[in-house]
């Protein structure tokens, strides 16, 4: 079955009870011809090494990236030999993705914060390194380092993701990475603005705004779910947003910050504890669903699979270049993908590569 190089799915979405859902993933999304797998990170059974090196070791076609890992939890000789060693695992379908991560879990956890300077310098000593050169003595944003040495034989040419949210972000994303992941539950409005950031950013930058991939990600939950699993993949996720990082989410939709403070002001909601998606009950996220304005659950693929497809497509339409099918398996995405296939415009997407960072195909 022909890739579709223009779709991507996280594994091991949200909170799962095993990292091994992830191989029957992997073998689903291959089957029905998606483009990438994601692998986003969680400090508990979602380590990023440990499943790219899974998703590369069981696939043969998929695209694979870090959506995202943290620059500043691994050293970075440890993260530049990762990287390498999953381009030759994989035969060039890995693009190391970063990001900034959740600041009150770094707060919590003694982590320093991130900073862009940190992370444009990071980038620049990965891509040193990737080339077989020797970095003495760096003293830059991303830390002190005597030397940095990989193989003086290296030349490899791994792309960069970025995940990006805030105006800094986009613009990074454009100026430095190869490809940026935006974040779920974006507006019609708010993707298209962000696109045109991350473009504009690369053109200032003197790089050809084609050259660097946005990914949409755009929660894809089908009417033939069960409402309960809908409700935790659309409610459920949109209020652990809202816990984490919500003002940043409602700041960049530019939604009405009162309503952030009613949620958070709710009773039930200032005394839970965990993440809505993963420990809240049926009954718990109806209540939490009643505190969430239906504009803000609309940015999302939902309904039919064929009213899905529709709005996928649609993604492509406001500017992005790929789209991340997120919230749910492959398995429970298999409609929409085959109701998108139908309608999917033939030669769109011939230039993109299965490296979902990667350059564009020539003609």
């Amino acid at each position: 079955m022909e890739s579709m190089n223009e779709l991507g799915f996280y594994t091991l979405a949200g909170a799962p009870r095993s990292p091994r859902a992830l191989i029957d993933e992997v073998r689903d999304a291959e089957a029905l011809g998606l483009g990438s797998a994601f692998v986003s990170e969680r400090w508990n059974i979602k380590e990023a090494c440990t499943l790219s090196g899974a998703v590369g070791a069981v696939s043969t076609r998929l695209g694979i990236a870090t959506a995202a890992t943290n620059h500043n939890t691994r050293h970075p000789e440890v993260t530049a030999s990762f990287a390498t060693t999953m381009h030759r695992l994989t035969g060039g379908r890995f693009a190391l993705g970063l990001g900034r991560g959740i600041e009150i879990l770094f707060r919590v956890y003694g982590i320093p914060r991130i900073t862009t300077a940190q992370v444009e310098d990071f980038a620049g000593l990965m891509r040193r390194l990737w080339r077989g050169e020797t970095i003495l003595g760096h003293d830059g944003p991303a830390g002190r380092y005597p030397v940095l040495r990989l193989d003086p034989d290296f030349d490899e040419a791994i792309p960069l993701l970025w995940t990006a949210f805030g105006p800094n972000s986009l613009a990074l994303g454009g100026r430095v990475f190869d490809a940026v992941v935006l974040h779920t539950f974006f507006s019609d409005e708010t993707l298209a603005r962000c696109v045109a950031a991350v473009k504009r950013a690369a053109e200032q930058a003197g790089r050809d705004p084609a050259s660097v991939r946005v990914w949409s990600c755009f929660a894809a939950i089908g009417d033939h779910l069960d409402p309960a699993l809908r409700l935790k993949k659309t409610v459920g996720r949109i209020a652990t947003y809202l816990q984490g990082y919500g003002d940043l989410l409602v700041k960049t939709n530019r939604w009405d910050p009162a309503v952030l403070a009613r949620f958070r002001a709710d009773p039930f909601v200032a005394s839970f504890r965990s993440a809505f998606d993963d420990k809240a009950t049926s009954d718990q996220l109806e209540h939490v669903a009643t505190l969430i304005p239906e504009e803000w659950l609309a940015a999302a693929a939902t309904g039919s699979p064929a009213q899905c497809a529709q709005k996928i497509l649609g993604q492509f339409d406001l500017g992005a270049d790929a789209v991340i099918l997120h919230g749910a398996s492959p398995s429970e995405l298999a409609p929409i993908v085959e109701a998108y296939r139908a309608i999917r415009p033939a030669g769109r997407f011939d230039r993109l590569p299965a490296n979902p960072a990667g350059p564009l195909l020539s003609r």
